[in-house]
């Protein structure tokens, strides 16, 4: 994989897969990135050295007013001007040499091509609201962003929304999902969507 476009076209090509699998079974967030992580590995062809799940990625010197705020709510001992965050599932150059530990920070965050977050309806006593959505669309801007400022780099990033819960009521709204969709379009971030019925796709233009 060399570019966003690629990664891009492999997680469309893989989408049936992940539909099909990820409605015939109920879990947990984590439960389901490792399904599609396996799936991107094997239908949509991402190399096995290009791909991880759950990356600490240091971000140095924030520049976005998004990740300053985040800094700015932590306690005063522990701001500092770098953040850390972790996309649930990252593609990377080649050149990052299947090596992207933590104390590989300089490079998870320069050689990152595409950034995938993924949301489920799993919650106890409650749905996916729009503020967990929205929060996460941000920080992928605020990456996207970092990346561009730091490198002169423009990366993928991307949403997909495992909504299968069983119950209407525990589903996500449907002025959660148009909120979604619409902030999703407005960023240019590639966002999936898909409950037990219906299937949404939505493709940034790169």
């Amino acid at each position: 994989m060399t570019s966003k476009i690629e990664i891009q076209n492999s997680i469309h090509n893989s989408y049936s897969t992940i539909v099909n699998e990820c409605r015939t079974v109920l879990g947990s967030e984590l439960h389901y990135q490792a399904m599609v992580y396996s799936i991107l590995r094997t239908k949509g062809k991402v190399p096995i050295s290009q791909i991880g799940m759950n990356v600490k990625t240091c971000i140095e010197n924030c520049q976005t007013e998004f990740l300053q705020e985040r800094i700015r709510k932590k306690n005063i001992k522990f701001q500092s001007i770098d953040l850390e965050i972790i996309p649930d599932i990252s593609v990377y150059e080649k050149s990052i040499n299947s090596d992207w530990r933590r104390r590989n920070f300089k490079n998870t965050l320069k050689k990152t091509l595409y950034s995938l977050e993924i949301k489920a309806s799993e919650r106890h006593y409650n749905r996916l609201v729009f503020s967990e959505i929205k929060n996460d669309l941000f920080k992928l801007k605020a990456q996207y962003e970092e990346t561009k400022i730091k490198f002169g780099k423009l990366i993928g990033i991307g949403m997909l929304i495992i909504d299968t819960a069983p119950k209407c009521e525990e589903r996500i709204s449907k002025s959660t999902l148009k909120q979604s969709i619409d902030i999703a379009k407005e960023l240019n971030i590639d966002i999936w969507y898909f409950n037990q019925d219906e299937v949404i796709e939505y493709l940034a233009k790169y």
